[in-house]
């Protein structure tokens, strides 16, 4: 049985109060909250067992080093992966880059073409534009329909033998659309066979379940700070035959196998690319974020958000009943999109809505949200997004609700 109070009581934070009123947080696709079972371990960790790992032959050593690696495989079958296709990286940010210099910028040459979106975090467009520059690779941008949804149409007619990479979100963190992976991987491995296929799953990873066999993809990369665990954690996950063909992102400590004056040789998949000292705890915090999201179970996440955001879009539909009061962007339908509403209240910026939900205890985020394109294709400056995950209830949707009129007021609209 889901039992959202029960769940609420793991999150310390959410007992706090912010100018004198209860927290709500409804800024979740910028980052998740931490329960204590996440806390607890981290501290455990730096109070116990503390040492580096893979050099040293002390308990402690061991220790850790058995904990780092049990994170390891705990995240692989929490994925659907084997534990040495996983890469610990500090974000998905560092994941998508690695991608770029380590498996693109060896092999790719001016004239192959990498497809992405107009939707795309600015994290999963900016490495790839780093290759034209270096390289003169072409960059083909898919557009989206009014939903914020890749456009079918528009994505066939990007691809052909020239490409080689095609690199997409799973879900919009501007918006929330869930997009439609499986016709995605289906229509790239048709029309270009040779493409390998990023998947960025930020924003699905922590929120659905995930199995990277299913999905059909090469590589996928997410962030351990959106799915309950600490800052500074992340992964990448790629088919073992890429990564060892993969040469090494950074270089240095541990991720080597022996080194002289004149020569040196790599360390074994995924070790090679983890060059220096690791984000022990990060991982270990990471681990134990799975080990409670598993415990409530992904499907039931994944409902319990999808009800909560039909119950917004109802509660938004009625403050436009008399008068139109809110723009909301992407998809009408809550099973079309996951945890998100970015809106802006007509004739008031982003950012003034925020400052102001803040002042009664509100946290949203407003800005572009790290999507300048899909801000031009919309034609706005910026929006308010209110996010979800699954220690959220109706009572904190009904807050945000009833305090927008309070934006009407202090602007006398």
């Amino acid at each position: 049985m889901f039992d959202v109070k029960k769940i609420r009581a793991d999150f310390p934070i959410l007992k706090r109060k912010v100018n004198g009123h209860p927290l709500v947080y409804l800024d979740n696709a910028a980052t998740s909250q931490k329960p204590k079972q996440v806390i607890d371990s981290i501290v455990d960790y730096y109070k116990n067992h503390n040492a580096n790992v893979a050099r040293g032959v002390h308990k402690l050593a061991e220790e850790a080093t058995s904990m780092y690696e049990d994170s390891r495989a705990k995240v692989a079958k929490f994925i659907g992966a084997k534990p040495k296709e996983i890469i610990f990286v500090r974000n998905s940010s560092e994941a998508l880059n690695l991608v770029a210099f380590s498996w693109c910028l060896p092999k790719f040459k001016k004239g192959d073409v990498i497809v992405t979106s107009i939707l795309e975090h600015h994290s999963n467009i900016l490495p790839w534009r780093m290759l034209t520059e270096k390289l003169g690779v072409e960059i083909r941008y898919v557009d989206v329909d009014g939903d914020v949804k890749i456009k079918p149409s528009d994505l066939e007619s990007k691809l052909d033998s020239s490409v080689k990479l095609v690199a997409i979100s799973a879900k919009s963190n501007m918006a929330g659309t869930v997009q439609p992976v499986g016709e995605i991987v289906e229509m790239v491995r048709r029309k270009s066979p040779e493409a390998k296929i990023v998947l960025d799953g930020s924003h699905s990873v922590p929120h659905m379940k995930t199995d990277v066999g299913k999905l059909g993809v090469d590589f996928l990369v997410f962030s351990g700070h959106k799915m309950l665990g600490p800052m500074g954690s992340g992964v990448l996950w790629a088919k073992r035959e890429l990564l060892e063909q993969m040469e090494p992102f950074l270089r240095g400590g541990d991720m080597i196998s022996h080194v002289t004056l004149a020569d040196e040789s790599w360390n074994e998949v995924p070790h090679k690319f983890e060059a220096g000292t690791p984000n022990v705890a990060g991982a270990v915090g990471l681990a134990a974020a799975i080990e409670y999201l598993d415990k409530i179970g992904m499907d039931e996440i994944y409902k319990y958000e999808t009800d909560l955001t039909e119950y917004a879009l109802g509660k938004f539909e009625e403050l436009n009943k008399d008068k139109k009061v809110v723009e909301i962007y992407g998809p009408k339908e809550a099973c079309d999109r996951a945890g998100v509403i970015s809106f802006n209240v007509v004739g008031v910026h982003a950012h003034d809505v925020a400052q102001i939900l803040d002042s009664f205890g509100i946290a949203v985020r407003s800005g572009q949200h790290c999507t300048g394109p899909l801000m031009e294709k919309l034609k706005i400056p910026a929006s308010v997004r209110a996010s979800f995950y699954f220690y959220n209830t109706r009572e904190e949707v009904d807050c945000l609700i009833e305090k927008i009129p309070e934006v009407l007021k202090i602007f006398e609209i």
